[in-house]
């Protein structure tokens, strides 16, 4: 059985660092815009686990020491993701009321404004992946296909596309080749690009980028997988949202298709084929392989 507590405490060090920077270079609240700035750092400090950014810097860390010369390229990715969570809890998307075990950005600030806040947050990522004070720390060239990597996995060919194909499957008879595709393109894709991006911000060779793209690949798959579980099963105030709602929109899961106790049995299956893929690493990819057990165990 492994021990997670020295995972957990590593998890929430970079948690806090994550939290400082985005309060560090938060824009101030003027007058006019204070609104939608407001609702904005609502949804990006109402908590959550913070997977993504910290990816980025687990894959800085395979290859450079000091990770806190890309936390704001990480912070990035994190208005990325918040921005996400606010739209899809729209009523014309996932009508979803509670976020992060707090009532969602447009049941506080209305939605207009959520629209407002999730476009001014995905602005502010690309505002901070060209800030200043990282080109002073990061070869602009890596950072240009650091950014490429990420733009690439949140557009129309990744967790837009993704979104877009999840609608359209409600209430549907589905496949487990479209249930792949949606969540390999909602899901899989940003959180891939998210690790990839830390490595190619660290100047990793090629060899390793390929290696971490199908661990991230595989990864990103059980996290879905877990949360459609989790969905079914979970408890709603450890998760933080309503519990069964994708039972109630009749959406494409792993449990619609396949039923619980084969949901269980693919999530470990993904997660032994995700450690599997670090072996050309080696010991290097100890924490990735400790991070996958870590989140096929997870509850929240």
């Amino acid at each position: 059985m492994v021990n997670f507590e020295e995972l957990k405490n590593y998890l929430e060090e970079k948690r806090s660092k994550i939290e400082k920077t985005i309060e560090d270079y938060f824009p101030k609240k003027g007058s006019y815009g204070k609104r939608v700035l407001e609702a904005a750092q609502y949804s990006l400090m109402a908590g959550g686990k913070r997977i993504r950014p910290i990816l980025c810097l687990i894959g800085y860390e395979l290859y450079k020491d000091n990770s806190e010369e890309v936390l704001l390229f990480a912070c990035g990715i994190e208005c990325i993701h918040t921005y996400s969570l606010i739209h899809d809890d729209l009523p014309a998307m996932d009508d979803d009321d509670y976020r992060r075990g707090k009532p969602a950005c447009h049941k506080v600030y209305g939605e207009a404004t959520a629209i407002l806040a999730g476009d001014g947050l995905q602005a502010l990522a690309f505002e901070w992946f060209t800030h200043p004070d990282l080109i002073k720390r990061i070869d602009p060239f890596l950072l240009i296909k650091a950014i490429h990597c990420i733009a690439t996995a949140v557009g129309f060919n990744g967790m837009v596309g993704g979104q877009m194909a999840d609608l359209l499957a409600e209430g549907k008879r589905g496949s487990y080749k479209k249930l792949k595709w949606i969540h390999t393109h909602k899901t899989v894709a940003l959180i891939r690009a998210s690790l990839l991006s830390g490595a190619l911000l660290a100047n990793a060779p090629s060899s390793h980028l390929r290696v971490l793209s199908k661990f991230g690949y595989h990864l990103g798959l059980l996290f879905q997988i877990v949360d459609d579980f989790l969905d079914l099963v979970g408890d709603e105030k450890t998760l933080g949202k309503p519990v069964k709602s994708d039972l109630k929109k009749k959406k494409l899961t792993y449990p619609s298709l396949f039923g619980l106790n084969k949901t269980k049995e693919l999530a470990q299956i993904t997660a032994n084929t995700a450690i599997e893929t670090l072996k050309p690493l080696e010991e290097k990819a100890k924490i990735l392989e400790i991070l996958t057990l870590y989140l096929l165990n997870r509850v929240n």
